[in-house]
């Protein structure tokens, strides 16, 4: 036990330097909080256990610091982390546990009898959670590292976002039963938070006894605060015009209380989140939420860019503390704001700097009022001391010069999608808007419907050869098709990046990157998000292979293109064919002998192989062919679903765009198509199946007829193969008869042509072959 001591008179020597920021405990806790959440803590099991330090700081009364110490560095951390006796990491992590009931922990393990050998590992286990992360680097920290480094850890923000997601949805809930308008809660809110930065707002406001005359000093105070940002007088004007419906909405004029309770709870709930994690477009956020009942704005075709892929175009473009980047569609101001980030952190505490940023360097334009109204708070809040943003068209001319004169070198914009494809404006107008007023060299970063990248004629088209004509496509990467989906927008989209005023060379490669899997997942009533905490590893390689240009098959690719061609991975990449393996092919074949079974078209399925002889894919030396000299490429005859029901039952399927049971909806007396083909489906799936007979289909089907000598197992082959083309299509990109008739896929190939009977043979020699 001695020399355990020299390792605790090491971690008690460097704490006590901080005496002034945290309580240092040993062995035991004056807290009875911890003291009952540690009462069956032994390290050996049954009863009490404390660890050697407790240490809690003292303006975070949610989070604590525990240390175990071992003398030998042979002692530090076991493999599995759960010999809490002998090795420092597992018990640390053990007392972290028993802890994280009530708060959150940093689980320090430390072992080493002198500074030259001490090894020291940090394991943060925050509240609620059932699993440890490690943290930080191989030596102690001093507190305030140790605070920092929590707060803005990505698991802790990931537990305050879902604490502001949990709070945005009680926020709405209550707002709803105030019957306060959905349009009204995001201004509502933002309206809360401009006021509480004003110190005289945040004194007073709980003296107010009647609700009428707290409404009145809440928009007298905005109104107050907001002039001091040098706000246009016509833009004040609009402002004030904005929030005036607090002072006549009923509840919040008249209902004793409710007003005043909404201001503490905004404080303490939203307030606190922007205090912690700052540039994050919380306004943002919650105008989604309050969104999700409104459906108001979606008609407009205004759908806000989730805050990763804001922060995503800020590396894009690589914005720095010299940028003066320009949104001309701004939204709630989530570009602005990221820009805003990164430019501050390239400014490194240069306060000179930063305030030159905040007030001479981040430009927006906004049409919609009640939108208009929640960027400049949005922007406010985040102290962008001047507000640079107008309310107005961004193609009056008027507006045009006024950004020219800032000269922009960035431009970022998430145009509103078209509603109305023949009366709203196309969302590449504002794309070449932005162009127009960035700098020559600028860059331009927009998000927009796949659709825009796919035209080969009409006016998109146009668009698209207007854009080459004066500008440079850099980049155009596929974005994930659920992007969207907290707003319950179901719009596939792609990213293009400009460079402004150098027209496209006609030698130029583009670089296209397949960027459909940011880590994000759906999950209930949380929607769509970074739960397993990859999105920043993902971050860095999507920017690393864009700024490199690097091609990589499956994901990216560089290609030249004309207006004339599809702007998108989808069309160019290679796929990689060494996905395929015996199980892709087994699956198949089982999927196909449970659709014959199911609808007892067989009596059995059995795991039996025909063929005992074993065969080997050797995928190097298969060889490409086109789809169109394989086979006739049609479409399929429509049948509607009240007119095949007409029918009697029968033994012909119904083909509809389901994947499952081999793309029969039902079985009839009736078809229309001759079987022995193979279907693709052609709306967003493009999954391909084997119709062994004749059968009818929605129309939503296309016909792939063979120019050969086809059976089941060849077939089978084929099926399996096609369907590694499924990533290519989607709801914005579907699969129709000129994509299908441009498709080559890979096969095995002898004396220069399809291996048939290899294909056939190696069906043969998988697991339940013998029942197809």
């Amino acid at each position: 036990m001695a020399n355990e001591r020299i390792t605790e008179d090491i971690v008690r020597k460097h704490f006590n330097s901080y005496f002034g920021e945290c309580t240092i405990e040993e062995q035991k806790s004056s807290n009875p909080k911890i003291d009952k959440l540690l009462k069956n803590a032994s390290k050996k099991g049954g009863g009490k256990g404390y660890p050697e330090f407790i240490i809690s700081p003292k303006n975070n009364p949610d989070f604590i610091i525990v240390v175990e110490c071992k003398a030998d560095i042979a002692k530090h951390q076991s493999p599995t982390l759960d010999k809490y006796d002998e090795y420092a990491v597992d018990g640390a992590v053990l007392y972290a546990s028993f802890l994280s009931k009530e708060y959150d922990v940093l689980a320090i393990g430390v072992s080493g009898q002198n500074l030259q050998e001490l090894k020291v590992s940090h394991y943060l286990y925050l509240k609620g959670e059932k699993k440890e992360v490690s943290k930080f680097r191989n030596k102690l920290l001093d507190i305030e590292s140790y605070i920092n480094g929590y707060l803005k850890s990505p698991e802790k923000f990931r537990q305050d976002y879902d604490t502001l997601l949990d709070f945005s949805r009680e926020l709405n809930e209550e707002l709803h039963h105030h019957k306060i308008l959905e349009s009204h809660r995001s201004l509502l809110i933002s309206s809360i938070l401009i006021a509480l930065e004003d110190k005289a707002f945040r004194k007073a406001y709980t003296e107010y006894e009647k609700s009428e005359e707290l409404a009145k000093f809440l928009v007298d105070t905005i109104s107050n605060v907001l002039r001091k940002a040098n706000l246009l007088e016509k833009n004040l004007k609009n402002l004030n015009i904005q929030f005036n419906f607090i002072c006549t909405d009923t509840s919040l004029s008249t209902k004793q209380g409710v007003l005043r309770n909404l201001i503490d709870s905004i404080d303490k709930h939203i307030n606190t989140f922007i205090r912690t994690h700052e540039y994050y477009d919380v306004l943002g956020q919650l105008y989604i939420e309050f969104l999700q009942y409104a459906n108001s704005d979606k008609g407009l075709g205004i759908v806000l860019t989730p805050p990763h892929i804001t922060e995503l175009f800020a590396e894009l473009a690589r914005a720095n503390k010299n940028s003066i980047a320009y949104d001309n569609c701004v939204g709630t101001g989530g570009f602005l704001i990221s820009a805003m980030k990164r430019m501050i952190e390239e400014a490194k505490d240069d306060q000179e700097k930063i305030k030159e940023i905040k007030n001479n360097q981040l430009f927006g334009v906004e049409y919609q009022s009640h939108i208009f109204a929640l960027a400049i708070s949005n922007m406010y809040i985040h102290q962008d001391g001047k507000t640079n943003i107008i309310n107005a068209s961004c193609f009056d001319d008027e507006v045009i010069r006024e950004i020219k004169s800032k000269k922009p070198t960035v431009g970022f914009l998430n145009p509103p999608y078209k509603a109305d494809k023949k009366k709203d404006t196309d969302e590449l107008e504002f794309v070449l808007n932005n162009l127009e007023c960035l700098v020559e060299s600028g860059i331009c970063i927009a998000i927009v419907p796949m659709q825009c990248a796919l035209a080969q004629k009409g006016k998109i088209y146009e668009l698209k050869k207007r854009l080459l004509q004066k500008h440079t496509l850099e980049a155009v990467l596929s974005m994930p098709n659920e992007l969207f989906f907290n707003s319950n927008v179901g719009v596939i989209t792609c990213v293009m990046i400009f460079t402004a005023h150098k027209p496209h060379p006609p030698n130029k490669e583009t670089y296209f990157g397949y960027y459909k899997d940011d880590g994000f997942v759906k999950r209930k009533d949380k929607g769509r998000i970074d739960i397993f905490s990859k999105w920043e590893s993902i971050k860095a390689e999507w920017v690393s292979f864009y700024i490199n240009k690097k091609a990589k098959e499956g994901f990216s690719v560089n290609k030249i293109v004309t207006a004339n061609d599809e702007w998108c991975a989808e069309a160019y990449m290679e796929t990689v064919y060494e996905k395929l393996e015996n199980s892709t092919f087994e699956e198949t074949i089982l999927n196909y002998a449970s659709f014959l079974f199911q609808n007892k078209l067989s009596f059995e399925v059995s795991q039996k192989s025909l063929n005992e002889k074993q065969l080997f894919l050797n995928i190097n030396s298969w060889k490409y062919y086109k789809l169109v000299g394989l086979f006739e490429i049609t479409g399929t005859q429509t049948t509607s679903v009240l007119e095949a029901e007409e029918h009697e039952r029968g033994k012909y399927p119904y083909i509809t765009s389901q994947v499952t049971n081999n793309g029969a909806r039902g079985f009839y007396d009736f078809y229309t198509e001759e079987g022995n083909v193979l279907t693709v489906e052609n709306a967003f799936t493009a999954h391909c199946n084997y119709q062994p007979v004749e059968f009818s289909t929605n129309g939503h089907v296309e016909k792939l007829i063979p120019k050969f000598k086809m059976n089941k197992y060849v077939a089978l082959f084929l099926t399996t193969v096609i369907n590694l083309e499924q990533y290519r299509y989607n709801y914005g990109r579907e699969c129709g008869l000129g994509r299908l008739e441009k498709s080559q896929i890979k096969l095995p190939t002898k004396n220069g042509e399809p291996d048939f009977e290899f294909m056939e043979n190696y069906i043969k020699s998988l697991p339940y072959s013998s029942s197809i």
